[in-house]
């Protein structure tokens, strides 16, 4: 059984900066991509950062130059360090993976979210 667990999230002032980690654990054989997505409310889900197969990444233009997504292959974990933050990056977070585990090939996992709240 794949899971992700999220942490990291908080309240920060406007200007500050906060790191989430997301960690998959199970029997896990590969992870196909990691991303990060947000939900503000009575927003839909967007992505935020995602860090491909390959080492390519991309970013919402909302975040580019303030986010930053990393990874450590050895622990199947994956960051998101946010930095400037700003009141409308309020919003719960979300780990979402894809992932080949010792029972299924290519399936889409998520995190149960992290709530994120800059004040300003």
């Amino acid at each position: 059984q794949v899971q992700l667990v999220e942490s990291g999230g908080g309240l920060v002032q406007a200007g500050g900066s906060l790191r989430l980690s997301c960690a998959a654990s199970g029997n896990i054989f590969s992870i196909n991509r990691m991303a990060w997505y947000r939900q503000a409310p009575g927003k839909q889900r967007e992505l935020v950062a995602v860090f491909v197969r390959r080492g390519a990444t991309n970013y919402a233009d909302s975040v580019k130059g303030r986010f930053t997504i990393s990874r450590d292959n050895a622990k199947n974990t994956v960051y998101l360090q946010m930095n400037s933050l700003k009141p409308d990056d309020t919003a719960v977070y979300y780990c979402n993976a894809n992932i080949d585990s010792s029972s299924v090939y290519g399936a889409n996992y998520w995190g149960q979210g992290t709530q994120v709240t800059v004040s300003s």
